[in-house]
């Protein structure tokens, strides 16, 4: 053999062995994607336009517990130090945020273990604006959700059902909270039936609600969140802009934090329709 066959012969060799760890390389790739990533849901509709369903998280947003959530330290600034730096100190449920498990058991996933899959869902939205305008502590009921199902048909696998009150529109102000003079909150939520009728009659992955807690104001026993968040289901609360979307065929995503060990945490929530 030439002496440059026998160099075209090395070559080609070559060339055949980094292919083969190139195609290694990209395997171990996709397993190590696979290992960290979830199985993306199907997609209610190909979506035209992204919608943000996020609270502006300020010192003034109003809190469950009436103290401010959200506080801010300016630590560099760009004028004296070249750049600029805030210290924040967030309480995890605080502004348009999410419930993790743990928030209402003993040993439920963190805000950080629940997977990226169930944070990608259709979005069914419940609409009461009607009944809570007459009705500071109307509630999502068995019956809301029967007509929505009658109207829109089945709820989706791991959807996200969410209740839409108008009570959104409060967040800048005390109704929001609505406080009455014993101190005594009066907001909508869901009725316990209903996430009843959710956790045992559908594959439902979260709730949400566009008031300060998934239960209603009123309430003393927390009989939802007892109930939802042990289970390994999450919820949304404080959501914005549900007016802007359809009753179903919205895709949700849910940019939780991923804090470990956290109960729930602020998040940028957005839908796709």
């Amino acid at each position: 053999m030439c002496d440059l066959c026998v160099i075209k012969s090395v070559k080609e060799k070559m060339l055949s062995r980094r292919d083969v760890f190139r195609a290694a390389a990209a395997g171990a790739g996709v397993a190590a994607a696979t290992s960290i990533a979830g199985t993306l849901p199907a997609m209610a509709q190909t979506p035209a336009q992204v919608l943000d369903l996020t609270h502006e998280l300020s010192e003034d947003f109003p809190t469950f517990g009436g103290e401010p959530g959200y506080r801010v330290e300016k630590i560099f600034d760009f004028a004296k130090d070249g750049y600029n730096l805030y210290s924040l100190s967030i309480d995890e449920h605080s502004g348009t945020h999410l419930d993790a498990p743990l928030h209402f058991s003993a040993d439920g996933q963190s805000v950080a273990e629940i997977p990226v899959d169930k944070l990608v869902t259709p979005l069914c939205i419940i609409d009461i604006k009607e009944r809570a305008a007459d009705n500071s502590d109307a509630q999502v009921t068995p019956e809301d959700l029967k007509a929505w199902v009658a109207a829109h048909g089945d709820i989706p696998n791991g959807a996200c059902v969410a209740m839409n009150s108008g009570w959104s529109a409060h967040a800048s102000s005390d109704m929001f909270r609505n406080a009455d003079a014993n101190g005594v909150m009066h907001f909508p939520g869901f009725h316990i039936e209903a996430v009843q009728m959710l956790m045992e009659e559908a594959d439902v992955a979260g709730l949400a609600v566009d008031s300060l807690s998934l239960d209603h104001g009123i309430s003393k026993d927390f009989a939802a969140h007892y109930a939802w968040l042990p289970s390994g289901r999450w919820g949304l609360e404080c959501i914005a802009n549900l007016d802007a979307l359809p009753p179903s065929g919205a895709t949700l995503i849910v940019g939780a934090p991923k804090n470990r060990g956290g109960t729930g945490g602020p998040s940028r929530v957005m839908a796709m329709v």
